[in-house]
């Protein structure tokens, strides 16, 4: 398994440890907005790691969580050829083309 795939498996099961949720709890939450997922379906994207961004971030809303901290997994974040590790981004108001009319 890539150790990416790895990281976002146990971030996702971090926040549900944290609101003392279980995959049965997500199943039924996604559901409930609109997802057609069984609880099989839900454990085994879980347990390989391999799931859209479109369902890890719909699993973190349904689940009530409104912000991650990157740097909480920096220690899961191993540098190789001088990458630097993940950072959360400061808060920056970022500008559209019309705006600058």
């Amino acid at each position: 398994m890539s150790d990416w795939n790895n990281k976002v498996k146990r971030i996702l099961k971090a926040e549900l440890v944290k609101r003392g949720l279980s995959t049965e709890d997500l199943t039924t939450l996604l559901n409930n907005d609109g997802c057609n997922e069984t609880k099989s379906s839900v454990d085994s994207k879980i347990s390989r790691g391999t799931f859209s961004a479109s369902f890890f971030l719909h699993s973190l809303y349904v689940i009530g969580c409104t912000k991650l901290e990157i740097e909480e997994f920096q220690n899961m974040i191993r540098i190789t050829n001088d990458k630097l590790p993940l950072v959360a981004e400061d808060e920056i108001e970022y500008k559209k083309k019309d705006d600058e009319k």
